[in-house]
């Protein structure tokens, strides 16, 4: 089986991606030790160091394992996400400390593992003019230690996951090896002959749709629960502004994040899973509720045995955090297909 190592491992979304299309974890790091534990218990043969990266040496791990087939990760978002480019109070990119750091170390671990094959996730926000110095930076690296690249933003939903989740994608190979080639969108919000359409919150969800006495206990909406009931499946908070023709408008447009008081559709794919949990910042349920863990889980596309460790916030952060192994797959077996 081919071998790879994981950084910014998370609970192991690209890992479970990469192991069904055969590859094989052989290291993961990560820095928070309630993933790793998570990580651990779904892939027990994987050596996982729960530190900073800046403290791995890889040189070792190359020196203990042999050739390395690929380099696999997913660095934190913060700094290269949609709303970091509307904040002034915080740095941006690889201006922010942490967004150096985690760009500067993956690039010290692809130059000491020296893999065939490297894959590199982040948010769609990534190739936004703002934060144009780490893509140069990436390119640039990427050159220096003789590869050559390939990278689009790709909407999970276009790949059978039941959840609109823009990603950046980047996949570099070795120079004397074929250039990469994305594979072909199995799905659509237009299906045709060539796609099929896209896979619904209600096709993934409606068999566990069932009440449990603790829903009434945890009352979504927070405040505005009285107001969450109104919201049209499939609509948020701009319901109630005067621009949607609300008659007693209570918000105004564009006032709040997006996700607020944000309700799934059973005929739609999800919008994104966050990491953090919120009493009223969705997606929430159509019944209005919260959004339960299995659910999550599945919008996420995660397989049904997938094991996430610590309370419900916690599982919440390891699942929202993670890339859908469902869309890593597909890239995944492209990978798999062209060079192995």
């Amino acid at each position: 089986m081919n071998k790879i190592v994981s950084i910014f491992s998370g609970v192991g979304g690209i890992d479970c991606g990469f192991h069904q299309a055969g590859f094989n974890t052989i290291f993961a790091n990560d820095n928070w030790q309630i993933a790793c534990d998570s990580f651990k218990l779904n892939y027990p043969e994987a050596e996982v160091k729960c530190a900073s990266i800046a403290d791995v040496d890889f040189k070792i791990i190359k020196e203990k394992y042999g050739p390395i087939d690929g380099l696999v990760d997913g660095p934190p978002c913060p700094p290269f996400s949609k709303s970091r480019f509307y904040r002034t109070d915080k740095k941006r990119g690889i201006e922010d400390e942490n967004g150096f750091l985690t760009v500067s170390n993956y690039f010290r671990a692809l130059e000491e593992l020296d893999p065939k094959f490297f894959f590199f996730e982040n948010v769609a926000g990534f190739v936004f003019k703002p934060h144009a110095a780490a893509l140069e930076m990436l390119k640039e690296e990427s050159e220096r230690l003789g590869y050559k690249i390939q990278y689009r933003v790709v909407n999970s939903a276009n790949y059978g996951v039941a959840q609109i989740r823009q990603r950046f994608i980047c996949v570099g190979v070795k120079k004397d090896m074929p250039d990469f080639i994305f594979p072909e969108e199995t799905h659509s919000e237009k299906p045709d002959e060539n796609h099929l359409p896209w896979v619904t919150c209600g096709q993934i969800m409606n068999d566990i749709d069932f009440d449990l006495p603790e829903d009434k206990d945890r009352l979504a909406g927070s405040k505005h629960k009285d107001l969450l009931p109104l919201v049209p499946p499939g609509d948020n908070y701009l319901f109630f502004t005067k621009e949607r023709g609300y008659p007693d408008p209570i918000f105004k447009w564009r006032s709040r994040y997006w996700s607020f008081l944000l309700k799934l559709s059973p005929d739609k794919p999800s919008w994104t899973i966050q990491a953090s949990f919120s009493n009223n910042m969705g997606p929430f349920h159509w019944k209005n509720r919260f959004l339960r863990i299995q659910e999550i889980q599945r919008i996420q596309s995660f397989p049904e045995d997938y094991i996430f460790t610590g309370n419900f916030a916690d599982k919440w952060r390891q699942i929202g955090n993670a890339v859908p192994p469902m869309l890593v797959n597909a890239i995944a077996k492209q990978i798999h297909k062209l060079y192995f």
